[in-house]
């Protein structure tokens, strides 16, 4: 049964739609990007020079020597921070330089692996029990050490409360992308993933002011973790999707939030209607060739060629979006003095290239554009590196490679749940997700071995480059009712 011609008849953009996005969809954007980030800062780097117990003058934070050694080359035990810029990081409180400059790359990557395993369970939670309790559950754990992580004692504990939270991350955020998609009709899904990507970068520019108003690591992981617990009131609101409760034999359930839809939008649904449409379905449903409900796992992606061709392209494609959308993030605090500033730029260069993406993807469609921007962006992470230039020319490029890449993360946040069946879309998403949550685990590595190089920006722009041309394998989705079964998804060509 086609849903997106069912749809029809409850309102394919109703005042239920526009309810659902504006009021619950796009906060639940939010806990993502406040997570994902803030460690940035709970484990920054200030300038630190050796304590000199017999010379209290002796504070020359520019001469590395300092930093390590005492003026009579014995091993620093004891240093002084810079505080003009943090109160308190778990730098300066557990003294994590010199022998243990290392830790907090060692928990970013630790982090990123977390959200790894989170990420590829997450998809079979969201296919196995529904979007509405994945998310639930997830938020759950996510402010359980969010908040925790404030009261850690030793760097152990905090990187063991950084753990949980980086399993929720960015898996938690696969709900909100996907939900809205599954609620309209196929011309109103670029509206609805151009939203849920606007509030992601609004969110950004939000946390950077959060990292600007608490700089003592401990208020800033409580700032970012409580205020999100509101979001458990949103239970009893959180619709769950007809479209995956159809395809899983859950009619009734279906029914019942399909006729609140038409309600709410002002459509009137006679019974006999639903009793057609109960039969329709119950005769596709026995022509299955297994009347129990199949339950389908990670293999069920490779099983036909079409599909397995398009889980790996799509696969792929996602490993250089998250590991340039994440890396130019973590980079953009190195570009100056101001990280913080820094950081806000980076948040709002992105609320510009929606109003070309918006209408660019409604007259050319996804492909087109999702090539074209991961070429300028990985074109400009290239150029960025030109040394004969000044820094205002890196910071341009910059700018210009992070609109790139955001503007195609955009695109393919609507253009790879379009390709996937709806009865593998959460797994198939965690998959090509998973894949790329590899990148965030080693660019703290590559960034920490390229220290005073731009060695990040060349593997950066050589993967987008890359990227923009494989895109060019995969099928244009524009306007195209989403498959349904397996057998959907392999005629989709």
């Amino acid at each position: 049964m086609d849903f997106d011609e069912v749809l029809i008849q409850f309102g394919e953009y109703g005042m239920y739609q526009k309810q659902l996005i504006w009021t619950i969809v796009l906060p639940c954007v939010l806990p993502c990007g406040f997570h994902a980030y803030n460690q940035l800062f709970m484990a920054a780097i200030p300038e630190h020079w050796c304590r000199e117990e017999y010379f209290s003058n002796y504070t020359n934070a520019n001469n590395i020597h300092n930093q390590c050694w005492d003026l009579v080359n014995n091993t620093c035990k004891n240093w002084d921070y810079d505080h003009s810029r943090y109160v308190s990081t778990i730098v300066t409180e557990w003294n994590l330089v010199c022998s243990k400059q290392f830790y907090p790359t060692f928990a970013l990557t630790v982090f990123g692996l977390s959200g790894l395993f989170g990420m590829l369970l997450f998809g079979f939670i969201q296919d196995g029990l529904g979007r509405r309790p994945a998310f639930f559950i997830y938020l759950f754990i996510e402010c359980l050490f969010g908040i925790a992580t404030a009261f850690a004692k030793d760097f152990w504990m905090w990187l063991f409360f950084r753990i949980g939270v980086g399993f929720t991350v960015p898996a938690i955020i696969t709900t909100p992308n996907v939900l809205p998609i599954e609620f309209v009709g196929p011309t109103y899904r670029t509206t609805c993933i151009l939203l849920t990507n606007i509030a992601h970068s609004v969110g950004m520019v939000i946390l950077s002011l959060v990292l600007y108003a608490f700089r003592d690591w401990r208020q800033l992981a409580l700032a970012t973790s409580v205020p999100f617990t509101v979001y458990f009131f949103y239970w009893w609101h959180f619709p769950e999707s007809p479209r995956w409760l159809l395809a899983c034999g859950k009619f009734d359930k279906a029914k019942t939030v399909l006729l609140k839809m038409a309600k709410v939008n002002g459509k009137h649904i006679s019974p006999d209607y639903m009793d057609q449409l109960k039969l329709k379905y119950d005769e596709e449903l026995n022509k299955r060739k297994s009347k129990t409900i199949k339950k389908y796992n990670v293999f069920h992606l490779f099983k036909t060629p079409n599909l397995r061709f398009k889980t790996i392209t799509i696969t792929f494609i996602w490993f250089v979006n998250t590991t340039v959308y994440v890396g130019l993030s973590y980079y953009a605090p190195a570009l100056s003095n101001d990280e913080h500033l820094n950081f806000f730029l980076a948040g709002a260069v992105e609320l510009p290239t929606y109003l070309v993406l918006w209408p660019a993807m409604e007259k050319f469609g996804r492909k087109s554009i999702l090539h074209i921007s991961m070429l300028i962006g990985g074109f400009a992470c290239l150029a960025a590196t030109c040394h004969l230039l000044n820094d205002q020319w890196t910071l341009i490029m910059f700018c210009i490679g992070k609109m790139g890449i955001s503007s195609s993360y955009v695109v393919l946040s609507l253009f790879a749940p379009e390709l996937y069946p709806t009865v593998v879309r959460g797994l198939g998403i965690s998959v090509s997700s998973v894949a790329g949550m590899i990148g965030p685990v080693g660019l703290p590595i590559i960034n920490y071995v390229g220290t005073g190089s731009q060695l990040s920006l060349i593997v950066m722009g050589i993967l987008q480059i890359t990227g923009g041309f494989v895109t060019l394998l995969l099928p244009e989705t524009k306007n195209c009712h989403l498959p349904q079964t397996l057998n959907d998804g392999e005629e989709y060509k």
